[in-house]
């Protein structure tokens, strides 16, 4: 019995790519700079079980540097190493194509960070499609922050709200209840083909709810988003008839191809919840795809140091919870899309290196040679699980 899993903590980078300066990303370091910054306070961060994988040499790997408060430098317990983008971009979409083997070598269309960002002529046919008053925003920003200036004029006026990022992507965010989710959704689809023609990778539906300058984003959040050029990871192992559980925003990143079920959580605890339930329930040639995504949309994009620390710390001591779960012939990898540097001016993702943590009963602890493509993840599950091979990378084990 073969089973694979990915366990991708969205935005963990492990330090700058060597094309980073094209990105304005030189030095950028998402682990280790949160690393230094508890060391700072006296209290190094204490990561048990991602260390004894070898997470802490595998940062070594990436960039040079120890990470402050990690020692362990052998007796680890996983095969470690970290990987470079192939792709163009350092986007949700890239990342996530590219491990399951498709690296994205076009280039997206952005949005400019003028105000507005949106072109007059996509806002006006969008408002007259949809009927809506107007929309507030039109501009680059987090979205935590927009819709806390901005919800109450936007429950006030049903004016929902516009915003992007350094990703390609359109965002409407809008109340729940006084706006409405069917009509949100209605509203993201005309947005979706709209952008067709400006290469945009995806609108996001961000729903929200609160009152009075006090509002929080829901799980109700939905991508439309373009599906990948050619097959995935996800379609292999679905093709041949294994199941594909998508846990998050996979199946959104995928545009559903290739996955099989998919498996919803409010935040990084209550996917990890699903993530056991799954876990005691997937068969044969199964791949469970999880994106714990609390660490990129709270806490990267916020430039919150200490609330990916201590995120960092919640999914450390659950993780012997899911390896007593794992089964003879299950292969695990812990991994993540790109980096997003809390410490980094902005509020943008950075290009940096990725974990590429494998671990299972079978595997063996190993370092493994830098990988120059993000598809050698896919490629080694891939050859674990025995579907067809992928179109790209260089199976590791």
């Amino acid at each position: 019995m073969s089973r694979a899993f990915i366990l991708l903590l969205d935005s963990f980078g492990l330090g700058a790519t060597p094309d980073a300066a094209k990105y304005g990303d030189t030095g950028a370091n998402t682990f280790g700079h949160i690393a230094a910054w508890a060391a700072q306070q006296g209290k190094p961060m204490s990561l048990p079980n991602l260390e004894s994988l070898g997470l802490a040499a595998a940062a070594h790997k990436a960039s040079g540097e120890w990470a402050a408060g990690f020692d362990k430098r052998d007796g680890f317990t996983g095969a470690w190493g970290a990987a470079r983008e192939r792709s163009t971009g350092k986007d949700t979409q890239s990342g996530h194509w590219e491990i399951a083997g498709v690296p994205v070598e076009f280039d997206w269309g952005y949005f400019p960070r003028t105000v507005p960002s949106f072109p007059q002529e996509l806002t006006d046919k969008l408002q007259e499609m949809t009927g809506v008053p107007g929309f507030l925003g039109n501009c680059h920003a987090s979205g935590t922050e927009i819709i806390n200036q901005l919800g109450d004029e936007s429950v006030a006026t049903g004016k929902p709200i516009l915003y992007t990022s350094a990703d390609s992507v359109l965002q409407i965010a809008a109340h729940e209840e006084h706006f409405g989710l069917d009509k949100l959704y209605a509203m993201c689809e005309a947005a979706y083909e709209l952008v067709k023609p400006y290469n945009i990778g995806r609108v996001i539906a961000r729903p929200f709810l609160g009152s009075n300058g006090d509002y929080r984003r829901t799980s109700n959040r939905h991508d439309y988003a373009v599906p990948p050029p050619a097959k995935t990871l996800l379609d292999h192992v679905h093709d041949e008839g294994g199941e594909v559980i998508a846990l998050g925003k996979i199946s959104d990143i995928f545009a559903t191809k290739g996955v099989s079920r998919m498996v919803k959580g409010v935040d990084n605890m209550a996917l990890f919840d699903a993530l056991m339930k799954v876990t005691g329930e997937a068969g044969d040639k199964s791949l469970t795809f999880v994106n714990f995504v609390d660490f990129d949309m709270m806490f990267g994009h916020r430039r919150d140091v200490p609330g990916y620390s201590n995120a960092l710390h919640e999914l450390d001591a659950r993780l012997p919870e899911f390896m007593a779960q794992l089964k003879e012939g299950d292969m695990v990898v812990i991994t993540a899309d790109h980096g997003c540097d809390p410490s980094w001016p902005g509020s943008d993702h950075t290009r940096e290196h990725i974990p590429m943590i494998f671990f299972g009963p079978a595997v063996k602890p190993q370092e493994l040679p830098m990988s120059e493509t993000f598809s050698d993840i896919g490629a080694t599950l891939a050859k674990h699980l025995g579907v067809k091979p992928l179109s790209n990378g260089t199976a590791l084990i």
